[in-house]
């Protein structure tokens, strides 16, 4: 049946209409309902969010720093801490959350740190940078053993613990380690004249010349040539001489290739004409042209500071190395060998001598001692003669103090 627009529906189709409209309007309540209860439980979540304790940083905006894995910032603080040119590089990094802190201390991380992270200044020396360096020593870093080492030893005066911490570096087969305590051993320091060890001295020369230390190799030929602490053999130790010079030039033409300063091999081209066009090169210790020297170590430098604020004087009678690279002050009078021409210079070592001798001392030393020794002995000087084997040709000859 029909039913028009105007009409009224039959009761059975109203009834059915009505059924169906609540159906649906009960429905859509049910649907409120869920929706209602969803969003209760969103807000529920973001207010436990809210008093969770990394809520201020994701406020921040560094919740994607939070989600890296610590592996990988591990690995990026290790990288960073070989790489540093200075500690700020380093420290500042730490000191920008308390995560990378956490992290940037952890063994892996020290072990990892180069010496450029350890070049503290000696004005800013202070019981957390001892602290620092210690636990980096701790976490087997060579590097750090052996600059605490030093500082202890020869700054602090604290021979006991400093001679531990560079055996520890040496034992890792850390060659300015086992140099500086070849250099020890030769003079006895930290203890009486008694105490000098020729033979064990020798021992940790050769072990650091063979892992290429140039003053080692330096110091071994020397001894070899003059036979002291071990069997004479002048052909050997010219041939370290050479080697040491050798290895000099290589690593000073290196550190210029690596520089950002355009290289100037003007020492080259002059040695060229004095010699009538020769191709062949001088070595460095033997011609002192204008070759940069080879840079320092930040331990070295830290003790030149050091005393050089305290007056450049490390005690009453004692003094500093006369060379200006060394820095290692003497632990007893007279403990340093003088030269035997002059005696106003006083070195710790004979590659000490060899260097300041071809750096600074062969201009002040030879041409006034030399004239009064003609004088006083009718021609005969006490300046040593070897020639060809290296180190400026002609060397000064060290007395014992």
């Amino acid at each position: 049946m029909a039913v028009g627009r105007g009409a009224e529906a039959p009761s059975g189709v109203k009834a059915r209409r009505g059924a169906h409209c609540r159906r649906r309007e009960g429905n859509n309540d049910l649907c409120m309902m869920g929706k209602g209860r969803l969003r209760r439980r969103e807000n529920e979540e973001s207010i436990a969010m809210a008093s969770s304790p990394g809520c201020k940083r994701r406020r921040r905006g560094t919740d994607l720093f939070d989600a890296l894995p610590d592996d990988l910032v591990l690995s990026i603080l290790s990288m960073l801490a070989a790489s540093a040119g200075c500690p700020s590089d380093f420290i500042s990094v730490l000191l920008t959350c308390k995560r990378l802190k956490e992290l940037g201390l952890s063994p892996q991380v020290l072990l990892k740190a180069s010496d450029k992270t350890f070049a503290v200044k000696a004005r800013n020396w202070s019981d957390s940078t001892d602290r620092f360096l210690k636990l980096c020593a701790d976490s087997g870093n060579v590097e750090a053993s052996y600059t605490l080492g030093m500082i202890h030893f020869y700054c602090l005066r604290n021979s006991r613990s400093g001679a531990s911490l560079m055996a520890k570096a040496a034992i890792g087969s850390h060659a300015p380690a086992l140099y500086s305590l070849a250099v020890i051993h030769f003079n006895g320091s930290g203890g009486s004249k008694n105490d000098k060890n020729l033979r064990a001295g020798v021992g940790l020369c050769s072990r650091a010349a063979l892992r290429g230390h140039i003053d080692a190799m330096r110091e071994l030929g020397h001894c070899l040539q003059d036979g002291y602490g071990v069997r004479q053999d002048i052909t050997h130790g010219r041939r370290l001489l050479v080697h040491a010079n050798a290895r000099e030039l290589v690593a000073a033409v290196n550190a210029m290739k690596s520089s950002s300063s355009r290289i100037s091999f003007s020492w080259a081209n002059e040695y060229r004409l004095r010699t009538g066009g020769t191709t062949e090169y001088p070595l460095l210790s033997d011609y002192g042209y204008n070759v940069p020297t080879l840079e320092v170590h930040t331990v070295n430098q830290f003790m030149t500071e050091w005393f050089a604020v305290r007056g450049g004087s490390p005690g009453p009678g004692l003094r500093l190395c006369s060379h200006g690279g060394c820095g290692r002050p003497e632990t007893r009078r007279n403990e340093f060998r003088k030269c035997s021409v002059c005696e106003a210079v006083n070195y710790c070592s004979r590659a000490c001598q060899a260097l300041d001798w071809k750096l600074r001392h062969k201009a002040e030393c030879v041409a006034m001692a030399v004239a009064e020794l003609w004088v006083e002995e009718g021609g005969a000087h006490g300046v040593g003669n070897h020639d060809g084997a290296g180190d400026g040709g002609r060397q000064m000859m060290m007395v014992q103090s």
